[in-house]
């Protein structure tokens, strides 16, 4: 049997985050998702630091923009200039349709950017159509081992 997707999902929305959770159901497959609020905790999750200590590599990273202390931006900047961390595909959602910070997501290597829609309909659609795609069509890089993920 295959390894269930691990997916790190940085949401401090609590409403947003049961949302995407409710949308990612997948009785197809295997998955897991964390959710953590902040991208401090998102950091501490990826480099597996206290309370994250036993914390799985995520497969891929699904990152609202708009968060309190470290922002997704610095968030995203920060794992793309991590050689242990860059090569996890990081998908956007934010409420945010700003040109400025949909170009900055993907001059930083954002995998995608998916605007929050307003509409309960559309958002569920949109998170949808992204997990058909992530869980059923897309190859992920192959995961390093423990040794090369310590830090």
């Amino acid at each position: 049997m295959a390894q269930p997707l691990e997916i790190l999902l940085v949401e401090d929305s609590p409403a947003d985050a049961l949302l995407t959770l409710e949308a990612l159901r997948e009785p197809r497959t295997m998955h897991h998702v964390h959710v953590v609020g902040d991208g401090v905790e998102a950091l501490k999750f990826l480099r597996r630091r206290p309370p994250h200590a036993a914390a799985p590599r995520p497969d891929i990273i699904l990152l609202d923009l708009n968060l309190p202390g470290m922002d997704g931006k610095e968030l995203l900047a920060e794992i793309k200039s991590d050689e242990l961390l860059l090569d996890i595909p990081v998908v956007i959602l934010s409420s945010s349709a700003d040109p400025d910070d949909i170009n900055y997501a993907y001059r930083h290597h954002a995998s995608c950017y998916i605007t929050k829609s307003t509409q309960l309909d559309a958002y569920m659609t949109a998170v949808r159509t992204l997990k058909e795609l992530w869980f059923h069509t897309a190859s992920f890089p192959k995961k390093a081992t423990a040794a090369q993920t310590a830090t």
